[in-house]
């Protein structure tokens, strides 16, 4: 609200129009001293200082009556338009602001939603209707092309897109799965069928309730299954020929062999068990940790933790510094000595897969240092639109030691292109991986996966209904605060970014081809070097 108090309190919008959707700042008890959230605030003093370039000469009193009688008037018609609150003129102090936008002049302050979490110990937990379940009427219409990952959809869907997919199909996923999810009328009901590791499945399961609160009555019906384990298992030979009839299973990875169905893993939205913050903060801090040395005063060497085989000895130096993770102390000490922001000092950074893919990969790449990649067998939602020589640096996997070794060489000896690369890397995950587009990214999933569907999709017997409320009224401690971190507060003003056209066979082929020549080039230049090297011994 603007009021004629000691401040000011004035929200501006993002520079791209888009409003955000993070923020948990109560109506009440605000602490305008230590305001850290980007509002302007101004005091009385500077709201009178001079404006360069005008005259500025004191009001006579005749004037000056005149002057406060407009005021008056003016300030009469913005409390009748609900511009601003009169409980001012009593001296209380309301929390509605003027929002200047980026396309307009004024606009309205949209609606918050806080968690309602009961105060009740007795009371069981219910999900609040005061909540949009349905899209406003004056949206508008984003002007945004989602990045060029998103083109995977279509692939990852190809395998029902002659079919269609029936509930029978969805049937025989439950075996593998570990919940089923039913969205109806904009609401999720969830049947749960096992135990997933640690809390994967809760995240999970909150992440997609995120996106409900962002994008209300968006998303036609659906149903589908999730499994939360790390490998893929719906295996493509299981299923040939045009009656295969394959399950569709969602979870985080899969592999050139797999049809499952990829979707963003938990961690977007923190993993409590290893103290990892939810992305959307968490990223903005790995830019600001990126700043803190810039890269040509980084360690020329290549970090990793646990890659032991390829560290410093007597007899190799492999041009790595790798270090040894205790897990068990760590776990001890809430993880507090490996903060992600603080791992940017190092020229060269190390992804290599774990059982299968690993969440480190986003952390990784987000670092601006060149990115060391060894080639994984699994891939997850967004490293297929990453292309080696430009975002990264492969490695072989049967010779990691001489194949990092020498992209440490080549790195020192072409730092511009070295730096380049991992710059790209970090610009990729800054903008593209922003959260935002996650969301999108799932929207944009789900929506393709729904239009497949062959039924009607109804509420199971089983099933219990999911919200925001039900599912962090009930945490403590870390769970509980990643949660309100991380929780939707408004519904975008906004469609999501725009689909972009699946790929036609010859520019998938072209696509995929760049990509391999480009590990060739790698690969050939690192047989070179090592030839040569060995006829000098």
């Amino acid at each position: 609200m603007l009021g004629i108090k000691k401040k000011y309190l004035i929200k501006e919008e993002p520079a791209d129009g888009k409003p955000s959707i993070h923020g948990r700042t109560k109506k009440n008890n605000y602490n305008y001293d230590n305001d850290n959230t980007g509002f302007c605030l101004m005091s009385m003093s500077e709201l009178h200082k001079p404006i360069t370039g005008t005259s500025w000469r004191p009001v006579k009193k005749a004037a000056a009556s005149s002057i406060a009688a407009v005021l008056l008037l003016i300030a009469g018609v913005l409390v009748s338009v609900g511009w601003i609150d009169a409980s001012v003129f009593s001296g209380v102090y309301s929390y509605q602001n003027i929002v200047i936008g980026s396309n307009s002049t004024t606009s309205r302050q949209k609606p918050e939603f806080l968690l309602e979490c009961s105060t009740d110990n007795d009371q069981t937990q219910t999900c609040p209707r005061d909540y949009p379940t349905t899209t406003s009427s004056d949206i508008n219409t984003s002007n945004l092309t989602c990045p060029s990952f998103f083109r995977w959809i279509h692939e990852d869907l190809r395998h029902w897109k002659q079919t269609g997919i029936t509930q029978g199909m969805i049937e025989r996923a439950r075996k593998m799965a570990h919940f089923r999810l039913v969205i109806v009328n904009g609401r999720a009901y969830v049947e749960k069928f096992r135990k997933s590791i640690q809390t994967r499945d809760k995240f999970t399961l909150w992440g997609i309730l995120q996106l409900l609160r962002l994008y209300p009555g968006r998303l036609p019906d659906l149903e589908l299954m999730f499994d939360c384990d790390d490998r893929p298992i719906v295996r493509s030979l299981d299923y040939q020929g045009p009656d295969a009839r394959p399950p569709p299973l969602f979870r985080y990875c899969s592999d050139e062999s797999s049809m499952d169905i990829v979707f963003p893993d938990w961690s977007f939205w923190g993993w409590a068990e290893t103290n990892i913050r939810p992305w959307g903060n968490l990223l903005e801090e790995i830019k600001k940790g990126n700043q803190r040395t810039k890269w040509e005063d980084r360690v020329p060497y290549a970090y990793w933790k646990d890659l032991m085989k390829c560290n410093v000895t007597d007899k190799n130096n492999w041009n790595t510094l790798l270090y040894v993770q205790d897990w068990g102390r760590e776990s001890k000490q809430g993880f507090k000595q490996s903060n992600l922001e603080d791992q940017c000092t190092h020229r060269y950074k190390i992804y290599t897969e774990g059982w299968a893919w690993s969440v480190s990969e986003k952390y990784i790449l987000a670092c601006d240092s060149m990115t060391l990649y060894i080639r994984s067998q699994f891939y997850d939602f967004f490293i297929r639109g990453m292309v080696p020589l430009q975002h990264y640096w492969p490695i072989r996997v049967n010779s990691k030691c001489k194949s990092l070794k020498f992209a440490v060489e080549w790195g020192n000896l072409h730092p511009h292109e070295a730096k380049g690369i991992g710059e790209a890397a970090g610009n990729f995950i800054q903008e593209d991986l922003k959260m935002d587009n996650v969301y999108d990214y799932i929207f944009h999933l789900l929506n393709e996966y729904a239009n497949l569907l062959k039924f009607k999709p109804v509420i199971p017997p089983a099933a219990v209904e999911l919200c925001s409320e039900t599912m962090a009224c009930q945490e403590t401690s870390t769970w509980r605060k990643f949660m309100e971190e991380s929780l939707v507060m408004s519904p975008r003003d906004a469609t999501p970014c725009a689909m972009p056209p699946p790929y036609k066979p010859p520019e998938l082929q072209d696509f995929l081809e760049r990509k391999a020549n480009s590990t060739k080039q790698v690969e050939m230049w690192e047989d070179q070097y090592w030839l040569i090297s060995d006829k000098k011994q």
